[in-house]
């Protein structure tokens, strides 16, 4: 543990009783004294606080940053608004996955999130493909919190009472002060529930995390539910459902590409592998990720073998386990396209024994994010 990195947060996991693991150069809690069942949870009832500072944060400055960054991924980046988030993705020439990412228009350029097992090779490659065009700095100095559920945002309201948070949307951003801290926080996050992620410099984190956790509604949560909380919400986790062998289309994420970076669209292209994304986007793909319901109590992991009904193996897991707020297992993984029609039946083969389970829409739970009051 001592060879592992230490987000601001370290000692305060350690002192609120956190089992500690590495997890992509760092040390993290997978859980706290509650437990993973309970936490996610709560998290789905009430508001839960995840530590992701070891995410790379990085800011891309200039008057070119945007257009620059559009040749990298196949997302419509000039036509953010500032403040606003967009889901974006990282291709390389073939079509593959280098990394998902979030990125927030600035006034003066972008803020970017990436993934932390991917952030020094992101940053080398933003700095390689733009730095002649803007200026990336890395935010080396910002934790950044996530506080999630139904509950957040009552939370931060008290804490902040000037905001309107009944206009502020799902996807946009904000720069706040929360119980005096001035903190940068777009309403986003990785467990399908209404919720914010909350970049603070170092120095403040620790304050910031008690000021949250000194509420009511609010309980420390690890990396264990923060896994089961997305894979309810069918959400992809990098290096495990999408990489650098799997297209957008194949991976589901067709939703992503712009429509003005399409082929029809009024900037085409223009980003690493379009010939190949925007070709499966007319005729389809050989392969696609699918969600999974699995129709027995047996828990499906990753790396388990999917097979036809006729026991011909077809695909395989790249996420799986058991989904508290469905009492039962679920996964997500790819197949061939003829399997991937909805409520097709699969086997998943489990220490040797067929699992049925059964092909499914995503998320497998509703998701809350907050698009205004109805």
């Amino acid at each position: 543990m001592s060879e592992l990195r230490h987000t601001p947060l370290h000692a305060l996991h350690v002192e609120l009783g956190a089992r500690m693991v590495p997890f992509a150069g760092y040390a993290m809690p997978v859980q706290y004294p509650l437990g993973v069942l309970k936490e996610h949870q709560h998290t789905r009832a009430a508001a839960g606080l995840f530590d992701v500072s070891h995410m790379g944060q990085l800011q891309l400055i200039g008057d070119a940053a945007a257009a620059a960054l559009e040749t990298l991924v196949p997302v419509d980046v000039l036509g953010l608004e500032p403040y606003q988030q967009r889901y974006a993705l990282f291709t390389n020439a073939q079509g593959g996955i280098l990394d998902d990412l979030m990125v927030t228009r600035l006034p003066q350029g972008l803020f970017v999130v990436v993934n932390a097992a991917c952030k020094e090779a992101d940053t080398s490659h933003l700095r390689s493909a733009l730095g002649d065009y803007c200026m990336i700095v890395e935010l080396s100095e910002h934790a950044l919190l996530a506080l999630q559920g139904p509950a957040a945002v009552d939370v931060l309201q008290r804490l902040s009472p000037r905001v309107d948070f009944d206009s502020w949307l799902f996807m946009s951003a904000q720069t706040i002060e929360i119980s005096g801290i001035e903190c940068f926080v777009t309403r986003s996050g990785y467990t399908g529930e209404d919720g914010f992620e909350i970049s603070v410099e170092n120095a403040a984190a620790e304050v910031l995390a008690r000021t949250l956790l000194a509420e009511a509604e609010v309980k420390a949560i690890g990396l264990g539910a923060r896994d089961s909380l997305r894979l309810e919400a069918g959400l992809c986790l990098y290096g495990h459902d999408i990489d650098v062998n799997s297209t957008p289309v194949e991976a589901g994420l067709a939703w992503a590409i712009s429509k003005n970076r399409r082929a029809k669209g009024s900037r085409p292209g223009g980003f690493p592998g379009a010939d190949r994304i925007l070709g499966e986007l007319e005729t389809g793909s050989a392969r696609k990720r699918v969600g999974l319901i699995g129709l027995e109590k047996t828990p499906i992991r990753e790396g388990v073998v999917l097979e036809s009904e006729s026991g011909e193996p077809i695909g395989r897991v790249t996420s799986g386990g058991f989904a508290p707020s469905l009492g039962g297992a679920i996964a997500m993984g790819y197949v061939p396209e003829p399997f991937s029609r909805l409520d097709t039946h699969l086997f998943a083969r489990v220490r040797d024994r067929a699992v049925p389970v059964r092909v499914t829409k995503m998320p497998f739970v509703p998701n809350h994010y907050y698009r205004g009051r109805t």
